[in-house]
């Protein structure tokens, strides 16, 4: 039990990063930032609860970085709905998603999805997470000029997180009890005496819950009569079934009980659903839940106390912002390093399973997109499979999933 409460915090610590993140974006859209503040907790709090006693598996539900900007730039601004309008597409996709879920259609599109194609969604998201870490610390920057460029490594946070990232592993080779939430504890503690004793951390006052209820439940069908409407909520759709098999896919096979993604998913599609209510973009069984895995994290408990956590959220955001990323930063490149051996599955010595497959894997990190580096994937398989007469191998639900894909792209553009 100790194990999956300091599972929970560590998973919590790692994603509460979300709260703010993903408010700001839904402001965009013109969801008031205190009223995206409280439906990002609400969400993620529901999200846990049901992964936890539906599922009973660690993973954290939180609002999809990528699928809020989809609903901020691209159904709201490009696509001229309102945010309201919005949240019926997200009710809807999560109806989708939980009928699909909840029927043996989960099942056949697992199944047509090649071995290849799920061990590179794992190792993709692994480097996604490198990526992400170092990014936080500064130690690897982007510019108009360069994807990807060495940051200043002369500086506190840069300094802090290789530090940081030689504690983690160390504790963690040496199997130290709680070496992840240990590794973060210190690494804090080292970044404020880097610093001179400066914490990010400030008061916040608790939003206004009557705000709140300006967007709780406001839903919006006056253009459910309208094509494109439909369309947009089935694009949408497809986005999040896809990216949550594919997270929850790496998941339980890191937690070594692939038998539970049936659960997992169906906990999936129930938190979706609940997001439009809440008043936010779709929730996804989180990168960051990788955390609580490898920190020893087993049943639905961490799930449990890290949705409690968030529920405590208000009162503790100055708390948690004392918290550096720079110390969090270790962590995450440490999961994605062990999510990369599962490269080590691909068969490499055959083109026709590794191209789309290693296509996954880099496009993952490059468009910051699961999404979209899973589409040209599974679009390029079949596709390569018929030009070189092995058409017959690919299962139809695998033909129907890349043109779906396909479709999406096509949609976008339009938008």
């Amino acid at each position: 039990m100790g194990k999956e409460l300091s599972a929970g915090l560590i998973s919590y610590i790692t994603v509460v990063y979300i709260i703010v993140v993903n408010a700001t974006i839904l402001s965009a859209a013109g969801i008031p930032l205190e009223a995206g503040i409280i439906a990002t907790i609400l969400s993620v709090f529901v999200g846990c609860m049901v992964m936890g006693f539906w599922s009973n598996t660690p993973m954290l539900m939180i609002p999809g970085m990528g699928l809020n900007a989809m609903f901020t730039y691209t159904i709201v601004q490009s696509g001229g709905f309102s945010w309201q309008e919005a949240l019926a597409m997200v009710f809807a996709a999560g109806i989708i998603f939980t009928i699909i879920s909840f029927t043996p259609l989960a099942g056949t599109i697992i199944r047509s999805i090649p071995d290849s194609l799920k061990e590179a969604i794992s190792v993709g998201i692994g480097i996604l997470l490198i990526l992400i870490g170092f990014d936080n610390s500064g130690i690897i920057t982007s510019s108009e000029h360069t994807l990807l460029a060495i940051g200043d490594l002369s500086s506190p946070e840069a300094l802090v997180t290789m530090a940081g990232l030689v504690i983690t592993f160390v504790l963690f080779i040496k199997n130290v009890p709680g070496n992840l939430l240990l590794s973060i504890v210190i690494t804090s503690v080292l970044s404020i005496l880097v610093s001179g004793g400066k914490t990010s951390g400030s008061l916040l006052e608790v939003p206004s819950f009557h705000e709140y209820f300006s967007v709780f439940g406001q839903l919006s069908w006056a253009k459910a009569g309208d094509f494109v409407f439909w369309l947009t909520a089935f694009s949408l759709a497809m986005v999040v079934i896809f990216e949550n098999i594919g997270l929850v896919h790496g998941h339980s096979k890191l937690l070594g009980r692939p038998e539970s993604s049936k659960k997992a998913l169906e906990a999936s599609a129930i938190s979706v659903v609940a997001s439009g209510i809440l008043g936010t973009s779709p929730t996804v069984a989180s990168v960051e839940s990788a955390a609580g895995i490898t920190a020893g994290g087993r049943t639905g408990l961490t799930s449990v106390v890290t949705g409690v956590l968030f529920l405590f959220s208000l009162v503790l955001i100055p708390v948690i912002k004392i918290v550096p990323a720079s110390a969090v930063s270790p962590v995450l490149i440490l999961i994605g390093v062990l999510m990369l051996q599962g490269i080590t599955h691909i068969p490499l010595d055959d083109l026709a399973e590794s191209f789309p497959a290693l296509l996954i894997i880099v496009l993952i990190p490059l468009t910051y997109s699961i999404a979209d580096g899973m589409a040209i994937g599974f679009i390029l398989y079949p596709l390569t499979k018929v030009l070189l007469g092995k058409g017959r191998e690919i299962s139809p639900a695998l033909y129907m999933i890349a043109l779906l894909f396909l479709s999406n792209f096509v949609l976008q553009y339009a938008l």
